[in-house]
């Protein structure tokens, strides 16, 4: 789908859809729960769906209810029988965190893989899967899993993917036997582990953790709340939180909660660190622009923020360095290219580090015709550089936007178009 995005400033009033950072793991801890939950969940995204129609292969019956509003989740029951067919696409979250469940399970599986998914590392999760009863085959873009996970001790580096951590801090509980799980070295996106650990008390599974190191006790049962919410997702509040911060009359971002332990929270307080008027509210905030200035960025906590915050450096007085990004070479793009392709294309200045960006600000973007390179935070990244362009935005790939936030182009139009 190609779209053709008109220049100038952006201002008004948007609701952000559900986090599906959150949604996964309110999903699976359902799905390998007690009871039957209903899942309150604004916006049913590719990446969500993967999830449900995974467990659903699993022997979970997951229904969308009230227009997509929310999900019915009745848990599995027995052990599946037979060999279950995954359909995780492009979802790095649904792929790594129900590999590990499908072996406290003793799921024979197959994994089925689409875009830049089978080209992502596993390593060294698949070894520590290996080592404590699965096994593991690679066909192309076909994951196969069998044997059953063995409760035991765990030990993983923290700085390669917190979903490692997060999927291990799933299955575990559902295991017989107790088990321990090591985290060694830097963390990175340590709030995502977070958010795991949140998700693990609500649904009243026990585990204690002493600085890095987990001690998880098996045989459990989930048991969530009847009823519960999934929070507005700070991932994607991001395109519209950095639309205002380049508005002079500013947006008004609501659906979230400035209290939530999502990492890409950080997007606020880094938009203030490059001079954003940013107002908090009930429920969200009131970004505006103000004298926008270059800073350096760590990207190791929050890779998914660089597109989006690298258009804002190219609207910034001054120079913004990115530094720690080799991760978002492994993305849905190679993220450090397309983001630096994108802003060179609009009109920008970008350099390509082997780990990073060099980023030199200017008062406006020329516009141009862009990809999306089958990225829907380079798509959405490309809206956001609309709103400081003084030419059209021609981009193809738009349809990248359903990964995450499929009525991401539906709320950009509802917002009102200012001067260039």
């Amino acid at each position: 789908m190609n779209v053709s995005i008109k220049p100038g400033e952006r201002h008004g009033r948007v609701k952000i859809p559900a986090s599906k950072s959150q949604a996964h793991r309110l999903l699976i801890c359902a799905a390998l729960g007690e009871t039957e939950t209903l899942i309150e969940c604004d916006g049913l995204s590719a990446d969500i769906r993967s999830t449900a129609q995974c467990l659903n292969a699993l022997g979970a019956e997951i229904v969308p209810i009230w227009d997509d509003l929310a999900l019915l989740v009745r848990p599995i029951g027995k052990a599946p029988q037979g060999l279950c067919h995954l359909p995780c696409g492009e979802s790095g979250s649904t792929l790594r965190f129900l590999l590990p469940v499908c072996g406290a399970l003793g799921a024979d599986a197959v994994f089925h893989m689409e875009g830049r998914l089978p080209q992502r590392p596993l390593s060294p999760l698949d070894a520590q899967l290996r080592k404590h009863g699965m096994e593991l085959r690679r066909e192309g873009e076909l994951l196969h899993c069998s044997g059953k996970l063995e409760a035991g001790d765990y030990e993983l580096p923290g700085n390669v993917s917190s979903q490692y951590i997060s999927g291990l801090l799933l299955a575990l509980p559902l295991v017989e036997g107790d088990s321990s799980l090591k985290v060694t070295g830097s963390i990175e996106s340590a709030a995502y582990i977070t958010m795991t650990e949140d998700a693990l008390r609500l649904s009243s599974l026990a585990f204690t953790k002493e600085n890095s190191s987990y001690s998880i006790p098996g045989s459990q049962r989930s048991r969530l709340p009847r009823t519960l919410q999934v929070e507005g997702d700070f991932s994607n509040a991001a395109f519209f939180l950095c639309m205002g911060a380049l508005s002079p009359e500013g947006i008004e971002v609501t659906g979230l909660d400035p209290a939530s332990h999502q990492g890409d929270r950080a997007v606020v307080d880094i938009l203030r660190s490059f001079g954003a008027e940013i107002e908090e509210l009930k429920g969200g905030y009131f970004v505006r622009r103000s004298r926008l200035r270059g800073l350096t960025i760590d990207a190791k906590p929050i890779p998914d923020l660089i597109p989006v915050l690298s258009v804002v450096a190219a609207l910034a007085e001054g120079e913004t360095r990115i530094v720690n990004a080799g991760r978002l070479r492994l993305k849905e793009s190679d993220r450090l290219s397309s983001t630096a392709a994108l802003i060179r294309t609009l009109g920008g200045e970008a350099e390509e580090l082997e780990e990073g960006l060099v980023i030199r600000g200017m008062a406006r973007l020329s516009g141009g015709s862009v990809d999306s390179w089958g990225d829907h935070r380079i798509a959405m990244a490309a809206a956001t550089a609309a709103c400081g362009c003084t030419g059209t935005v021609e981009l193809s790939g738009a349809q990248a936007v359903n990964k995450s936030y499929p009525r991401f182009w539906d709320d950009f139009n509802d917002l009102q178009e200012g001067s260039i």
